[in-house]
């Protein structure tokens, strides 16, 4: 089957031919048809310092998919052959105190795919059963293609109520921005999203969320009025790692403000913790996507009328993975799909 490869150590990565995987007992086999690339596949493609302390190559890429079960471990009887599915990209240990609390997505010693173990842009991908995700009939490919980013949003969004509340997102990428339409999806009364690039934005902009901010030109204590905000903001969901996104936002919280912590920093930030003491600001780190529970709330908001589908600017075939990457790293598109299954 044709893979996508980090080979050996150092920028780059490789399209080349590789064994296809047998499912164990415990495992589904399944067809790919889409994949989203992600930050963490971009980190790994230049072969920053992250991926150089978390990468260990040869390794297949990849944690964002949808497909079709082709074949089932001897011991799955609870999933089908022909079941369009995605899955959860964290394998965890099942022992530690978290995952024996229901806590999975806390597991101290979990395994990301498509950097701790072999990931999913291939043609067949093997997953263990309780893994799986079953995506009802109807569900969009490209879409189900993002549950995992998605899921990124919905837990970082649904950490704290909404509803008639002003909320703030820093960081206008497709989390952020899933985010942003998740927020207002649950009743926010402002939601402002605000990033440095225009295209970012402009896409913000064309699903709904018109209260956007180029902080590049713009102070966030300057908008108030034009949103008929007087104290700042309720909620924020820090979604692009940025140190001065995140130090503006303490700047700009009312008191008793309550954020969300997603975005991923690249060195040791600096904050104000006096602002956050004497304003009473609460500090919510969040990672990942509770297990399965987000998941279910994923699919609630999918079905009740929330579209995130245009958040997908890019798609390309897999073989032209060269091109997608630098879209997807060039910080103006949205959502970049590879397609698998025309192999």
């Amino acid at each position: 089957m044709r893979a996508l490869v980090k080979t050996s150590a150092g920028p780059g990565l490789e399209l080349i031919d590789v064994p296809t995987p047998e499912p164990g007992p415990n495992d589904v086999l399944i067809r790919i048809r889409r994949t989203g690339i992600c930050g963490t596949d971009v980190h790994i493609d230049r072969w920053d310092g992250w991926a150089e302390k978390n990468v260990q190559a040869p390794r297949i890429i990849g944690h964002e998919f949808c497909g079709d079960i082709v074949a089932l471990g001897s011991s799955v009887t609870n999933l089908e052959v022909g079941q369009f599915v995605s899955g959860e990209g964290h394998y965890v240990c099942g022992r530690c105190r978290a995952c024996l609390a229901g806590k999975r997505h806390l597991c101290r010693n979990f395994k990301g795919i498509g950097y701790h173990v072999d990931g999913v842009f291939c043609e067949y991908f093997v997953m263990p059963a309780r893994n799986v995700w079953v995506h009802p009939a109807g569900m969009d490919p490209d879409v189900a293609a993002i549950f995992d980013p998605f899921g990124n949003a919905v837990h970082a969004a649904l950490q704290f109520p909404a509803l008639a509340e002003d909320v703030l997102v820093t960081g206008a990428g497709p989390i952020g921005i899933m985010a942003a339409l998740v927020a207002r999806f649950q009743g926010a009364r402002n939601v402002v999203i605000t990033d440095l690039s225009d295209e970012r934005l402009e896409l913000a902009r064309s699903l709904g969320i018109s209260s956007t901010v180029n902080t590049g030109r713009e102070r966030l204590e300057d908008v108030y009025e034009r949103f008929g905000m007087v104290e700042g903001f309720d909620i924020g969901l820090e979604m692009s790692g940025s140190g001065v996104a995140l130090r503006s936002m303490i700047d700009n919280m009312t008191h008793g403000g309550r954020i969300a912590l997603l975005g991923s920093p690249t060195k040791e930030l600096t904050v104000d913790f006096a602002t956050i003491i004497f304003n009473m600001l609460t500090i919510q780190g969040v990672t990942g996507r509770e297990i399965f529970e987000t998941w279910y709330a994923m699919n609630a908001l999918i079905r009740s009328g929330l579209d995130i589908s245009g958040v997908i600017t890019h798609r390309f075939p897999a073989e032209s993975f060269a091109e997608a990457f630098a879209v997807a790293s060039d910080g103006k598109s949205g959502k970049v799909i590879l397609t698998w299954d025309h192999f």
